[in-house]
């Protein structure tokens, strides 16, 4: 989950400047690459600006900028909102689908313009991986309180589903019942038309593709691993927001969090498994297109190395 923050123009910019009012919008936004037999595609579902004083927990506001400012940044951040296409065969399979309209204009909601850059239609999606139940993962499934893509089945650890829709759950731990209404109006129609899969704990839920669950930042925050012809990919889900901040140091948490301290235990583990086993992953909030690499700097340290870019034919 993430907020969206906005930031205001002085006045006068938009005169002064006239691009300036456009902001940084981008033509839709795609990523292609093989991986064995498959195709997988990073699309963009826009970007956020993220306020890390209010948001990172764990540390002072002080490190947060220390550490922003190794990396050349500065408070506030901008987070991307990554989604990713699986293509096996017949089978279009959607990891995660953004924030529709639930961060309201000019924040997020750019998937379905993503997906048809690249001649993909809504109802060619067959299989939606969640990750988890949160506003800008699950958001993007309904527009206008209609159901986005009619012929897919859901799939979303058990775990979470019956935590997000379940009210009671908002005032039994304290987290924001808004969670709760948006789950209701997002997977939970596809819930109530018999459109979602729930899966338990190391389940292969669809061929070559084994989900397991890692509770910290939800109850039933999942991992995909997709496999083909010997070669791997892990979808990770939000156990990493700001690349800058939470790599050299995972200790440090964020207030979406629903349990600081598995999530805390989860990204550091899951960081060490990856960095030992070269282990190519993709990440939702790091900057778009979200692939590549986490390597081992030190003790509970570690670095991010995006994919290598490429736009040629041929092999």
């Amino acid at each position: 989950m993430i907020l969206a923050l906005g930031l205001g123009l002085p006045a006068g910019a938009a005169a002064t400047h006239p691009a300036t009012a456009a902001g940084h919008a981008q033509v839709p936004d795609s990523y292609a690459f093989p991986l064995g037999d498959l195709r997988i595609v990073a699309l963009s579902d826009g970007t956020v600006p993220q306020d890390l004083h209010l948001l990172m927990t764990g540390t002072p506001p002080a490190e947060v900028d220390r550490l922003l400012a190794r990396a050349f940044q500065s408070n506030p951040v901008e987070a991307s909102i990554n989604a990713f296409l699986i293509e096996d065969g017949p089978r279009r399979i959607l990891v995660d689908t953004g924030s529709g309209q639930l961060f309201g204009p000019g924040h997020g909601g750019k998937l379905p313009d993503s997906l048809a850059s690249i001649g993909i239609a809504p109802g060619d999606i067959t299989d939606i991986l969640i990750t988890h139940i949160h506003t800008d993962h699950s958001g993007g499934l309904v527009l206008d309180d209609q159901p986005v893509f009619p012929n897919a089945t859901v799939h979303v650890g058990a775990p979470d589903l019956a935590f997000f829709l379940e009210p009671g759950n908002a005032e039994e731990t304290g987290y924001a019942s808004r969670y709760f209404d948006e789950a209701a109006r997002t997977i939970g129609i596809y819930a109530e038309a018999g459109k979602v899969r729930t899966f338990e704990d190391n389940e292969t839920i669809l061929p070559g593709v084994v989900a397991t669950l890692h509770p910290g930042h939800t109850p039933g925050s999942a991992f995909y691993t997709v496999t083909s012809r010997g070669r791997s990919i892990v979808f990770i889900g939000d156990i990493i927001h700001v690349a800058a901040v939470q790599f050299p140091n995972p200790a440090i948490t964020i207030v979406y969090d629903l349990d600081p301290d598995a999530a805390r235990a989860v990204r550091s583990a899951a960081f060490t498994d990856f960095a030992e086993g070269r282990q190519l992953v993709a990440a939702p909030h790091l900057p778009f297109p979200g692939v590549g690499h986490i390597r081992a700097e030190g003790e509970n340290s570690f670095s991010w190395h995006p994919l290598e870019y490429r736009n040629r034919t041929g092999d």
